[in-house]
């Protein structure tokens, strides 16, 4: 285990609207309000259409390849993530959502083009005084997280 300590900065409630992209609209939000670091919530509706992840094709293979379940319907969503820099020095969000409709629900993470269906809630806690930023992996394929 390897960590960095924070404190909670600003505290910010956002709502998003009708047709507003994930994770694009909480990073642009992040950028343009200068948090590099934080953790969000989000509760609201998502419309048909868009992709999560639901697991990689094989636990032990490099680089990962992820497998990816295309959302049918519009969906309830529960979601949390967090915000640190990536090697750019943008916001970038890495979000797991559990997502439900007709009783059933499947859990991934969201990946871009995902859109709101009418509102979504989102908090946000900026982490001040964090030195935690995503670097490529590249044996992975992804981003990790460098505390």
């Amino acid at each position: 285990m390897k960590y960095t300590e924070g404190k909670v900065g600003r505290i910010f409630v956002i709502r998003l609207e009708d047709g507003d992209k994930l994770p694009g609209a909480i990073e642009a939000f992040a950028q343009e309000n200068n948090v590099a670091c934080g953790m969000c919530i989000l509760v609201g509706g998502i419309r048909d259409g868009g992709n999560i992840v639901v697991g990689p094709e094989e636990s032990e293979s490099m680089p990962v390849v992820p497998m990816v379940f295309g959302l049918k319907g519009v969906h309830e969503i529960c979601a949390v993530g967090t915000i640190f820099p990536d090697s750019n020095g943008k916001p970038s969000l890495h979000m797991h959502a559990a997502l439900g409709r007709e009783g059933k629900t499947r859990s991934g993470c969201i990946r871009p083009g995902i859109e709101v269906w009418k509102i979504g809630e989102v908090i946000l806690l900026e982490i001040t005084g964090s030195t935690a930023h995503r670097q490529e992996d590249v044996r992975a394929g992804f981003s990790m997280l460098e505390v």
